[in-house]
């Protein structure tokens, strides 16, 4: 998932709060109790090769995670470049929640999480309430550059950036100065280090899961990535499919489309599936009749004209000044659509002389604690500048953006959604590229469920069927009125998701059948 994936806005109603924090609504057993049987996975220190699991304790998080009292915890130790014998070494924690029944089942399930650049290990709650430990237990590790590792390549100069960059027009040419200039802080803090930054990739994370496979002594095991995760598992399937019974793929990214040209055909299908789902809601429809053609005409308008304002977040008595033009409107869209049901309202207030609801939510984001400090901006260009920017041309991305928004100017089709500056950031970055197989498609008769949003305007529907032409035993969901990540907010995802990995060729999605829109708010 791009950078964005993973954030949800601040609400600002309950009723959005309810929509956004979706993730933890369905409860599921906690961890099982008790005594670690003998031998169990993650109990045992064992070198395979180069690398090394080492049971310890648990990994840093941010904050207490009450899912991960009673997990099996430790490191695992591999060469931070494998081309380099006898090189250095990092470290990634590991946490292994237990399965709640009394008898589980023999293969676990490997969380991969989004980003790129977030941590595994924080999403241990989400796996929980999730269900996934129902019978399995559930393996969290630390990807390469990420919070719990060591090293771990956060910069939270560039995430305070973004948080001040909300007073700021959106794709300005000093705003773009100041955001390369965090970049090339970021990158001189990093490789003061040591840190070799190339070796933050795909390729190498895929070896470092083969690995802690191999050192858990683990004969078969299940995959479920989300977002960016996807991405990675897709990759991972490709270069070490021994030993995996079953890969789940939740808000689709393949290697081999992602670009940002990629991310305009999402912003666009997500959107459109929003727009469509409020113009069949007779009470949405007559309130806030032709919400699409509004919301172009508001991003033309803006980008001409940017209104100014300020906002007062929750837990801040700062004001906070917020620039709202075009490219502003449309990135707040794309993260919008996780709170759907209050995207008209919003909308039709910005187009009255209103823009506070938006405000709030847009800087809301970006001065959330979970956005400062957390995520590996390290990994996120070892990823983007090694395998998305070298395989696409800026032309190629404006072409891409003007097919999917013909209405909107130049200087918002020049930023890709939720990666502005993206190619000049790279240029910064200043790694080579990965070898072009890193973009090759993941041919596979591994049991797949290829899960997708009609809301998602982050990684579109549409690459669900892409990616399974290629997978010969996948099954294709689309989960509609969801945004994405479907597992976070859908209890019709997770239950399809448990009978997956139940009978991963035969997953039960009757449930599908019972699914509403949301009820749009509507304003007096």
């Amino acid at each position: 998932m791009p950078r964005a994936h993973g954030r949800r806005l601040r609400p600002r109603s309950a009723a959005g709060a309810a929509a956004i924090l979706a993730a933890g609504l369905l409860a599921a057993p906690a961890s099982a109790q008790g005594e670690t049987p003998a031998g169990a996975s993650g109990t045992v220190a064992r070198t395979v090769g180069d690398a090394r699991y080492e049971p310890g304790r648990c990994p840093k998080t941010p904050e207490p995670v009450p899912e991960l009292e009673g997990a099996r915890c430790g490191t695992l130790t591999v060469p931070e470049n494998r081309a380099r014998p006898g090189g250095r070494t990092i470290e990634l924690g590991v946490a292994i929640v237990p399965a709640a029944a009394a008898h589980p089942k023999p293969d676990p399930i490997l969380w991969l999480s989004g980003g790129p650049g977030d941590d595994a290990v924080g999403a241990a709650k989400r796996a929980v309430d999730g269900g996934l430990n129902r019978d399995r237990d559930v393996i969290l590790m630390s990807q390469r550059g990420t919070y719990s590792a060591d090293p771990a390549l956060t910069c939270r100069n560039i995430d305070e950036f973004n948080a001040h960059a909300v007073g700021l027009v959106y794709d300005a040419p000093s705003t773009e100065r100041a955001h390369v200039a965090a970049t090339k802080a970021c990158r001189k803090k990093l490789a003061g280090t040591g840190a070799e930054l190339s070796a933050y990739n795909d390729i190498e994370s895929a070896d470092d899961y083969a690995d802690l496979r191999a050192t858990l002594g683990i004969d078969e095991w299940n995959v479920f990535g989300i977002s960016y995760g996807t991405h990675l598992a897709l990759a991972y399937m490709r270069l070490h499919p021994d030993g995996i019974r079953s890969v789940g793929l939740d808000g689709i990214l393949p290697p081999s489309r992602a670009s940002a040209a990629a991310t305009w055909s999402s912003a666009r299908q997500g959107l459109d599936g929003l727009f469509k789902a409020c113009a069949e809601q007779p009470a949405c429809q007559r309130r806030y009749p032709n919400l699409s053609a509004i919301f172009d005409r508001l991003v033309r308008e803006l980008e001409a004209n940017p209104v100014t304002t300020t906002v007062t977040l929750p837990d801040s008595r700062k004001p906070v000044k917020v620039v709202l033009d075009g490219g502003a409107l449309l990135n707040w869209m794309v993260s919008a659509t996780h709170v759907a049901a209050g995207v008209p309202r919003s909308l039709d207030e910005l187009a009255h002389g209103k823009p506070q609801r938006i405000a709030e939510q847009w800087a809301g984001g970006k001065f959330s604690p979970q956005a400062i400090g957390r995520v590996s901006h390290g990994l996120a260009y070892g990823v983007f500048c090694s395998a998305w920017v070298p395989y696409e041309t800026g032309t190629q991305a404006v072409r891409a953006a003007r097919e999917a928004f013909p209405a909107f100017p130049a200087s918002v089709l020049a930023q890709a959604p939720q990666l502005p500056f993206l190619r000049s950031d790279c240029e910064a970055w200043h790694i080579p590229a990965a070898p072009g197989s890193i973009r090759d498609l993941t041919r596979s008769d591994i049991p797949t469920l290829v899960l997708s949003g009609g809301f998602d305007s982050q990684t579109g529907a549409d690459n669900g069927p892409y990616v399974a032409r290629t997978l010969s035993r996948a099954t294709v969901v689309t989960v509609p009125y969801a945004p994405h990540v479907v597992f976070a907010t859908s209890a019709c995802a997770r239950a399809i998701t448990s009978s997956f990995f139940d009978t991963p060729t035969a997953p039960d999605t009757a449930c599908l059948k019972h699914l509403k829109p949301p009820k749009f708010e509507i304003a007096p």
